[in-house]
C-alpha cells in the first residue's frame, strides 16, 4: 500500500524548481502511508509523487513507474496505491500478447494492462487500488479508484488542470489551495453517513468508488466503470452456500500474497473468525503458517464487562477459542485508559483523517493504537470489515421499524443512540443551536437518503419486503460501509499498515447483493449464508455468536478525562471552536452528574478544535 499525489497543469512548466518543491511538499504529506521509500517524476505538464509501503516485489516495485519507448522517452507514467490480486493471471495474458516485464510487481502489470486494453482495463482488475496514469503521448491523466472504494482518492480541479492525492492533506499542501469548509461540508462531517464524491473541503472531491476521472486540456470528466446491478438469482440455497464458500476460498487465497509479514484481525465474531480460519487453511495448503492473529482489548475490560443491547458478550473468550481452534499464533493487544485519554493520540487520528470525526469516539483512537502495535510485528492484515453490509448482519436489518423508516436505517431512533449516546448527549449536543439550524442536519440527511434511494437498481416487478431489503442492502454497500472503510484505511495507513478486506471483493458483493433476502436469512438469523459457508471451519460457539461491534472502553475515567479536556478548552479564550459552542450545554456537560451522557458530543467538540487549530480551517457558514 502507498500514498500518491500529483499535479497536472497545462498552462505551466512543472519541471521548474518551484514546481518541484511544491510536489515534494505534497509527497511528504503521504510519508505515513509509505514509510519505505519515496519518489517523484516531472514532465512539462505533469508532476507525480509517490510514497511506498513495500509489500510485493520489494526491490522492483519502486515508483512512480514508467514504461519507456526504445529511445528512452516516457510512454506511460504511473503512481499507484493498492494491490491487484489477480495480477499474476493478467501478467500471463499480457505476456502472451508480447509484453515484456522487468519486475515482479503488480504495478508494472497495471501499466501494461492499460497499454494493451486502454481505459477498459479497469474491468479486468480485482483488488483495492487508487492510481493515476499520465499518458505523455496525448497529455492526458487517468485517475482510477477500486469498485468498493477501499482505497481513497481525492482531486481538486484547477483552471488549467487538477491536483490529486490519496488524502486531502496532499492537496492542501499545494499553495493554491486553502482549507475552506462551507455549511454543506460541515454538515457532511457531522452527519453519520458518507456521500459518495463529497470531500468536505470546498472545491475538493473524492473520486467515487468504481469510477475514473479523465483529465484533458478541455477539462475533467468522470464516469463509472462499475456499479451494483440487479440480476435474477437462480441458484438454490445449497448451491448459493457452496458458491459463497468457493468465492471466499479464492478471495482469501489471493489476498494472502505478500512478500512481508501478514496477519489477521480477530475479534472472535463470525466475520473475523471466518477470515482467520480461511487464512489458516490457505496458508496450510500452501505449505506456510501458522497464521498470525491479533485482537484488541482494554485493561480490565473482560473481567469487568457489562453487557448491553449492542454488545452482549466480550470478544476475548471467543477470539481465544478461534485462535486455539485454528492454531494461530495469537496476540492480544491490551490498551490502557491512559493511552485512550492521551491528547496526542486523539489528535493523531484527526490528522490521519484530515477531518473531525463524529460517531466512533474512542473507537477511532483504539483502532489507531491497535494498528500501531500490530505494525511492530506485521505489515499486512486481513480484516472482516464489510461482512455485515454484504450479508445483512446489523440488528437493524432485522428490525421492522428500522427497515420501514423513511431514512437511513442506522439513523433511526434507538439505533442512532448506539453511535451517539442518548438524546441528551448526541453528537451535536454541545454545538450552538443557531449553527445547527443553519446546517440543518436532518434536512441534509433526508436529501442524501433520497439521492441514494433513487440510485437503487431493481428487478422488474420487484416489490414488498424483497424490494425494500434490496434498498437497505444498497444503502449499506454505498453509504454506510464507506464510513468504515475510510476509518480503517486512515487509522491503518497512519502507521504504515496495509489492511485488506476480503468481503469487499466485487464478485462476492455482486453475488450476495442479488441473493433473495429469504435466502440470506434462511436459518432465521443474520448472516445465514456466511455462517453456513464457513461453519465447518469454526467452533460452534463462535459460529453461533450474536453480533457484537468493535469494542468501546467502559472505564469511567475516560469520560472524566474528556470532561477535564472540555473544561480546559472552555477556559481557553483563543480556542477556535468556542464560537461554535452552546455554552449552557457545555456547562451541563462539565457537571459530574452528567455522567457519560455527553461523551460523544465532547469527543466531537475536542476533535473539531484540533482540526480547526492544526489545519487553519476557514469556515464559510
Amino acid at each position: 500500500m502507498c500514498g500518491i499525489t500529483g499535479w497536472i497543469s497545462y498552462d505551466q512548466d512543472l519541471t521548474t524548481p518551484r514546481a518541484s518543491a511544491t510536489l515534494d511538499a505534497m509527497t511528504r504529506t503521504m510519508a505515513c502511508r509509505g514509510p519505505d521509500a519515496g519518489g517523484v517524476w516531472l514532465d512539462t505538464h505533469a508532476a507525480l509523487g509517490h510514497r511506498r509501503l513495500a509489500v510485493i516485489d520489494i526491490e522492483g516495485g519502486k515508483q512512480p513507474m514508467l514504461v519507456r519507448e526504445g529511445d528512452g522517452r516516457a510512454l506511460l507514467a504511473l503512481t499507484y496505491s493498492g494491490e491487484v490480486y489477480n495480477y499474476r493471471e493478467l501478467r500471463a495474458q499480457l505476456e502472451s500478447h508480447g509484453h515484456i516485464f522487468r519486475t515482479s510487481s503488480d504495478t508494472e502489470v497495471v501499466l501494461h494492462a492499460y497499454l494493451e486494453w486502454g481505459e477498459g482495463f479497469t474491468e479486468r482488475l480485482n483488488g483495492m487500488y487508487a492510481f493515476a496514469l499520465w499518458d505523455p503521448r496525448v497529455e492526458e491523466l487517468l485517475l482510477v479508484r477500486d469498485r468498493m472504494g477501499i482505497k481513497p482518492l481525492y482531486y481538486h480541479p484547477t483552471p488549467d488542470g487538477v491536483l490529486f492525492g490519496s488524502e486531502p492533506k496532499a492537496i492542501l499542501a499545494h499553495p493554491a489551495v486553502r482549507p475552506v469548509v462551507d455549511a454543506d461540508g460541515l454538515a457532511e462531517m457531522l452527519a453519520f453517513t458518507k456521500t459518495p464524491g463529497h470531500a468536505g473541503y470546498h472545491g475538493m472531491y473524492e473520486l467515487r468508488p468504481g469510477h475514473t476521472a479523465r483529465v484533458r486540456r478541455q477539462g475533467l470528466t468522470v464516469r463509472p466503470y462499475w456499479q451494483l446491478e440487479a440480476r435474477e438469482h437462480t441458484d438454490d440455497t445449497d448451491t448459493t452456500v457452496r458458491h459463497v464458500r468457493e468465492l471466499l476460498d479464492d478471495i482469501v487465497t489471493r489476498q494472502l500474497i505478500a512478500d512481508v509479514p501478514l496477519c489477521t484481525l480477530l475479534s472472535g465474531g463470525l466475520d473475523s473468525s471466518a477470515i482467520t480460519a480461511l487464512a489458516a487453511k490457505g496458508l496450510a495448503e500452501g505449505g506456510h503458517g501458522p497464521v498470525r492473529s491479533f485482537s484488541v482489548d482494554f485493561t480490565g475490560h473482560t473481567e469487568n464487562f457489562k453487557a448491553d443491547l449492542l454488545r452482549p458478550t466480550p470478544d476475548g473468550p471467543y477470539a481465544h477459542a478461534l485462535a486455539e481452534h485454528v492454531r494461530s499464533h495469537h496476540s492480544d493487544i491490551v490498551l490502557d485508559t491512559a493511552a485512550l485519554m492521551d491528547r496526542a493520540n486523539r489528535d493523531a487520528i484527526v490528522r490521519a483523517r484530515d477531518l473531525p470525526t463524529a460517531g466512533f469516539g474512542d473507537g477511532d483512537v483504539s483502532l489507531y493504537l491497535l494498528f500501531k502495535a500490530i505494525r511492530e510485528q506485521s505489515t499486512v492484515a486481513l480484516s472482516g470489515e464489510s461482512a455485515d453490509e454484504v450479508f445483512g448482519g446489523y440488528r437493524w436489518f432485522h428490525d421492522p421499524e428500522c427497515v420501514q423508516a423513511d431514512t437511513f436505517p442506522w439513523l433511526t431512533a434507538g439505533v442512532a443512540d448506539t453511535f451517539s449516546g442518548p438524546a441528551s448527549g448526541g453528537r451535536t449536543a454541545l454545538l450552538d443551536k443557531s449553527l445547527l439550524a443553519k446546517l440543518d442536519l436532518p434536512g441534509h440527511e433526508r436529501q442524501r437518503y433520497q439521492e441514494a434511494l433513487a440510485e437503487v437498481p431493481r428487478l422488474p416487478g420487484e416489490s414488498g419486503l424483497e424490494r425494500r431489503m434490496r434498498e437497505i442492502s444498497y444503502l449499506h454497500l454505498t453509504r454506510f460501509v464507506q464510513l468504515l472503510l475510510d476509518r480503517k484505511d486512515r487509522a491503518s495507513m497512519a502507521v504504515g499498515l496495509e489492511v485488506r478486506v476480503p468481503f469487499c471483493d466485487h464478485r462476492l458483493v455482486e453475488y450476495v447483493f442479488n441473493t433473495p433476502w429469504a435466502m440470506k436469512t434462511f436459518d432465521g438469523r443474520e448472516k445465514s449464508l456466511l455462517r453456513a459457508a464457513t461453519r465447518d471451519l469454526l467452533p460452534d460457539a463462535v459460529a453461533d455468536r450474536v453480533k457484537s461491534p468493535y469494542p468501546s472502553t467502559q472505564d469511567p475515567r475516560y469520560a472524566d478525562a474528556l470532561r477535564t479536556a472540555l473544561g480546559g478548552l472552555l477556559a481557553d479564550e483563543n480556542a477556535p471552536v468556542r464560537p461554535l459552542l452552546d455554552t449552557p450545554a457545555v456547562a451541563e456537560a462539565l457537571d459530574e452528574r452528567a455522567g457519560e451522557s455527553f461523551r460523544t458530543a465532547t469527543e466531537v467538540v475536542l476533535n473539531l478544535n484540533t482540526w480547526l487549530t492544526e489545519y487553519g480551517t476557514e469556515l464559510r457558514l
